[in-house]
């Protein structure tokens, strides 16, 4: 990759299990504000509470009376959020959280933009990485090269472009 995508001289380093975590937790939040609204809005009788108390409020909403036909229910859990993630993919070649954490999805080995077959190789593997007790995410933690089972599979490694700033001290 060239030095003016990473900063003068500074190679970009892998990315590591916890701010790939972090990562994922600000997508399933961002993705929470997407879909929570259209749920509500379009299939069912989602009921708003509130609870005061000891100078407290607090606004909750209720799926309890949610009945979601199962074909929506595909489409909502498992069609629309694989489109999202291949579009961002695809396109900025990170998720929203990665983005924002200055991470990139690459190919291990050219470092350039994985290619659709990786991309769709990819999405697909992170259901065997949770298969078996989510090991296949806990391998980023594990493995030299901060790849987890859906990385390895699909020849795609997640790297930080994020600049250190160096210590200076004040004399």
């Amino acid at each position: 990759m060239e030095d003016s995508q990473q900063g003068i001289g500074q190679a970009p380093e892998y990315a590591g299990f916890w701010i790939r975590v972090l990562a994922s937790i600000i997508d399933t939040f961002l993705f929470g504000l997407l879909l929570v609204p259209i749920i509500a809005l379009t299939l069912g009788d989602a009921q708003w509470s509130s609870v005061e108390g000891e100078g407290m409020h607090m606004s909750t909403m209720s799926f309890e009376t949610l009945q979601v036909p199962s074909g929506w229910n595909i489409v909502v859990n498992y069609i629309l959020p694989a489109i999202v993630v291949m579009l961002f993919w695809v396109y900025k070649s990170a998720t929203p959280g990665k983005l924002m954490l200055k991470l990139a999805i690459v190919d291990a080995k050219t470092g350039e933009k994985p290619s659709v077959t990786q991309w769709i190789v990819r999405y697909l593997c992170y259901y065997l990485s949770a298969m078996v007790m989510m090991l296949g995410f806990v391998w980023v933690g594990l493995d030299r090269r901060k790849q987890g089972w859906h990385d390895k599979l699909a020849g795609t490694v997640v790297i930080s472009h994020k600049r250190k700033e160096p210590v200076q001290f004040n004399h």
